[in-house]
Parts: structure tokens; C-alpha cells; sequence
């Protein structure tokens, strides 16, 4: 399942650096992760790593987008090789 960043964030840009997919950048009023490159950091780290700095923890599950560990680790390897 892909992550979304909610309406509480404070544009602290904590998570845009530390995303290893590129899957976050400003949007109009906050940040916001792009489903189709979010891997929730499956075949990078344990676990995602914008979650893990975010301050306020507004970075949720994004309901919209689901998938398993197999289908995030198969949008990994088509990125990454």
C-alpha cells in the first residue's frame, strides 16, 4: 500500500529527502507522495523512512492505493533494476 501525507503537514521537509524512490515532492500546499514510485521503502529499509522523521506523524496508509509486500517489492525492482 502506497502512503499519503494528510493536510496536517507543516511542510517541515523532513520526508522529501530521505525518500530513496523519489516518490515525494511539494505540492500546492504540502508534500505529497506519488503512489505510482512509493514502495513504503520495500527493498530499501525495514520500514518507511518518511514515516520514521516525520514530526507530527501525518504520513499515513493510503487507502486509495493497496498492495502487498509482492506487489511494492515488484514496483522496487521495476525502478531500480
Amino acid at each position: 500500500m502506497a502512503l499519503i501525507i494528510e493536510d496536517a503537514c507543516i511542510n517541515c521537509d523532513m520526508c522529501d529527502p530521505e525518500c530513496p524512490n523519489g516518490a515525494i515532492a511539494l505540492g500546492e500546499n504540502i508534500y505529497e507522495i506519488d503512489p505510482d514510485k512509493c514502495t513504503e521503502c520495500v527493498g530499501h529499509y525495514d520500514k518507511p523512512t518518511c514515516v520514521s522523521v516525520c514530526p507530527i506523524d501525518c504520513i499515513k496508509p493510503d487507502e486509495n492505493h493497496v498492495e502487498d509486500e509482492e506487489a511494492l517489492l515488484a514496483k522496487f525492482f521495476k525502478m531500480h533494476g
